[in-house]
């Protein structure tokens, strides 16, 4: 790659099952110059999220053939909008690739936070992904100070936020789900869970009730399947699951899994399962900020990522987050 050259990642087929390499095309054009009310933004810092992987599946948001979507941090490096001054730092949707063309809104400043605030916050803990958990715990899950939560997925980027942010909340008994033993010792280790396991290791139910023998008040769920079925199972009358994603059933190469065989015990229990999009709720993110701002200033919360350098590794890092390779929120520096 040169000064000149832009590079697109471009899905080439649709994956059934798991996707490969194979399913993705790096292409190279002249880096286009602005025109009036746009800018060129050079990006740096790149997201790859569970959400990508449905993306795949749907003409609607992946065209093949066509550069992709997602969320991206990017410096201006020339433009032809008063609103967008070179070396301004912006957010915006148009990622993977090294440069994109954009419009004042298609952006969003990346405000000046403070010392102890990384650029790497603003895609993790402080973007879509922090927002997810912190939108899932105090607008759907309705989370109070000293009740139960359990976290599905809880060492990605969306758990580890929550589990960091449910603290913040004053959560009590914490309770995570993840994929490997090394995630379950992070999850109570680093990130604060008061007990977390591997749901490899036997029926989720089972594996839920005994790191809750109490029951739970609230649940963040963003696996579905086995996992809500355990979380209605593990619920107190009158708890609230918060339902964020599916990511068990993205690679299914064959239906959808049944609803939860224990479907109308939210019925019996009175429990309210919600679902719920981040892109409705983009005017919590004060909210976030002044929740979270301060304890990275101090230092006092740590920021959970995995950082994957260079560009040019894109794909790969999409691909093992995929597999849970990640700790925290996979992202990708330039």
């Amino acid at each position: 790659m040169t000064n000149d050259t832009m590079i697109t990642v471009q899905q080439t087929a649709r994956p059934t099952g798991f996707p490969a390499p194979a399913h993705f095309a790096f292409v190279e054009s002249p880096v286009p110059a602005p025109e009036p009310g746009t800018a060129l933004v050079e990006n740096v810092l790149w997201s790859v999220d569970p959400y990508h992987r449905e993306a795949m599946d749907s003409d609607e948001i992946w065209t093949l053939n066509s550069p992709m979507e997602g969320r991206t941090l990017g410096r201006v490096l020339d433009s032809r909008d008063p609103a967008l001054r070179p070396g301004d730092l912006v957010l915006h949707r148009k990622g993977w690739r090294t440069h994109a063309l954009v419009t004042k809104d298609e952006t969003r400043p990346v405000p000046d936070l403070g010392p102890g605030v990384p650029l790497a916050a603003h895609l993790s803990l402080l973007g879509g992904t922090g927002l997810s958990a912190y939108v899932g715990l105090t607008r759907i899950a309705r989370l109070q100070p000293g009740e139960d939560l359990f976290v599905s997925a809880a060492a990605g980027g969306v758990g580890t936020a929550a589990g960091r942010l449910a603290r913040l909340l004053g959560a009590g008994r914490l309770v995570g789900s993840a994929g490997s033993a090394r995630k379950v010792a992070y999850l109570t280790e680093e990130v604060g869970f008061d007990a977390a396991f591997d749901y490899h290791d036997g029926p989720v139910g089972e594996l839920l009730a005994k790191a809750a023998p109490a029951g739970l008040d609230a649940v963040l769920d963003g696996v579905g399947g086995e996992h809500l079925e355990a979380s209605i199972a593990a619920l107190r009358p009158f708890g609230r699951i918060a339902w964020v994603g599916a990511v068990g059933q993205y690679h299914s190469l064959s239906a959808p899994p049944p609803a939860p065989r224990n479907l109308f015990d939210v019925v019996g229990k009175s429990i309210r399962l919600e679902g719920f999009l981040v892109r409705d709720h983009m005017d919590a993110l004060e909210e976030l900020y002044e929740l979270a701002v301060p304890h990275l200033r101090s230092g006092a919360l740590p920021l959970d990522v995995t950082v994957v350098e260079g560009f040019g590794h894109i794909v790969e890092a999409f691909l093992g987050m995929l597999r849970g390779e990640n700790l925290g929120k996979m992202l990708v520096a330039a």
